[in-house]
This record gives structure tokens, sequence and C-alpha cells, in this order.
């Protein structure tokens, strides 16, 4: 877990806050640049803010599913913290940080763009969901790992001719331009990372999808039931309405909601990413102590 300085932080008695990405890419894309950094903007605003970084799962791992991320990798760093954190989570961090909050005591919970209610993607997703797993899981299960590449796959199936779009509209962009390096950061942040370990990907493909698909089952850790509407502490739920990833229905219930009109990315590194999210979490985290 890495920490980023603000002055006084951590002495002004505010609460630390945690980011917490998905384990499908890197979590660079909350620090993308000194110009697209959710991180340094939350630094600059005088929160005492942490990145996860998962890291690689190691050749021992092959069983570590998303309960396992909760209970053996994020408790503990949230243990070695000076007073209970506020949460944020991005993607399936947001799945992450649900699970960690209905265990260990927390400020406050944000999540971003969290994949929580299965049954809020479309029909035709979900069946490509299915699908792309039912042809992947025999060549995962001997590697051990789910490579990022089959997850990138689903990704395209949703939308492919979105992803035709973005290249043919790449060729225009004027070369050495901000809007190139933007560009070329975020597929590059999109297109690395490591694998999932093979059982976090299980549990995302079936046992996670089978406990929140059409309430049809309930995901539990050591022996707790995860219910975002449980939760004690303060909670924000941010989805959007354009998200083509996660859509703005499969967002978690919570206390306070912030609906945006950016994509799943764009929310996080785009231009008007600063104005409709980064301020309103900002303020958000700080009248809760953040």
């Amino acid at each position: 877990m890495l920490r980023y300085e603000a002055d006084n932080a951590g002495a002004n008695g505010r609460a630390p806050v945690v980011f917490v990405p998905s384990l499908i890419n890197p979590p660079q894309v909350l620090d993308l640049s000194p110009t697209r950094s959710m991180l340094r903007h939350m630094v600059a605003a005088g929160h005492d803010a942490y990145l996860v970084d998962w890291g690689a799962p190691a050749a021992d791992d092959v069983a570590l599913g998303l309960d396992g991320h909760v209970t053996d990798r994020l408790l503990p760093m949230l243990s070695a913290l000076p007073r209970p954190p506020i949460l944020v989570g991005y993607c399936l961090g947001g799945n992450l940080c649900i699970g960690a909050a209905m265990l260990r005591e927390t400020t406050a919970l944000a999540t971003i763009a969290a994949p929580w209610n299965f049954d809020g993607f479309p029909t035709g997703d979900r069946d490509r969901i299915a699908a792309l797993w039912q042809g992947a899981r025999p060549l995962c299960e001997r590697l051990g790992y789910v490579p990022m590449e089959v997850l990138q796959s689903g990704f395209w199936a949703m939308d492919p001719a979105r992803t035709i779009r973005k290249y043919a509209v790449f060729a225009d962009v004027k070369p050495g331009s901000d809007a190139e390096h933007a560009f070329l950061a975020v597929e590059d942040w999109a297109n690395g990372g490591p694998p999932l370990s093979y059982a976090a990907g299980r549990d995302l493909f079936e046992r996670f999808y089978a406990a929140n698909a059409s309430g049809t089952g309930q995901w539990r850790i050591d022996g707790h039931i995860i219910d975002p509407a449980a939760i004690a502490c303060p909670t924000l739920s941010v989805r959007s309405a354009t998200d083509r990833i996660v859509p703005a229905t499969a967002a978690p219930a919570a206390v306070d909601a912030l609906t945006l009109h950016l994509g799943h990315v764009g929310m996080i590194v785009g231009g008007s990413a600063r104005g409709l999210l980064w301020e309103p979490l900002s303020q958000w985290l700080s009248s809760h102590g953040g």
C-alpha cells in the first residue's frame, strides 16, 4: 500500500483514505500522470491518501479467491493504519471494499462504478460473460490464473464498434499533443497488468455472479453475509449513466449516490473528471472525516 504524502496528513485528525483499485489492470489509472491523477488531487486537497497495489499473484495464490483478497490482503493492510479508514473502491475494488467494510470498522465507504448487481447488466452482456468463461475456464484452470487478455476480450465484446471508433478518432490526433499522450497512457494501462489468480477469476465469473445476479444467492466471507445495505458507516455509490462496462443499474445501493455521464475510465482520468468526480468526492470525504 503506497502512501501519498500531504502536508500534516494524519496529524490533523483526518481519517486515512484508502483507494482500492480493481484486480483487473494496474492501479496506475488512479495516478496516471501529473495532470490526470485522482490521488494527487486528493493529496492537494489535504486528504491522507493511500493507494493499494495488488501486484501479481504468486505461484501459490491459485486458491486465493475474492474473499481471500479481502481477508488475507486488504484487511491486514488496513490494520496497519492508525485509525479506521475511509475506503474508496474503483470497479471490482469497490466490491472488495464492501466486503472489508462489513468485517472491519470503517469510517466511511465510497464505491466508483462497482459491479455489484449483476442483474443490472443487459441480458446480452451476461450471456457473453458466461460464454467467455465457459470457453476460457479449462485453460485458466490448467494455468492456475486468468490472463488479463481473457477479461480484456470480454470488454471488447461488449461494444466492438466503439473500440474501432476510438482508434479511428486517434488517427486524427496531432502527434506529440497532450491528447496523444493521454490516449497512449490510457491504452498502455488498459492493455497491461498482471493476471488474476484462478480462484479470483472463478469467483468473479461463477460464485460472485451467482451470489448477486437476480437475488439467487449471497456473497459470504468467513460466514458473514456481505450486504452493502447493512453497512453501518456513511456510504456513497458513484455510477455513470453512460458506462458501458458497469452500467448504473449494476451499482450497489448506498445512502448517498452520484450519477455521472462519463465512461468507465473517463470518470477517473477524462478531461471532465476533476469537476464531475474528483472535487465532489473530495468534498464528500471531507464531510465524513477524511
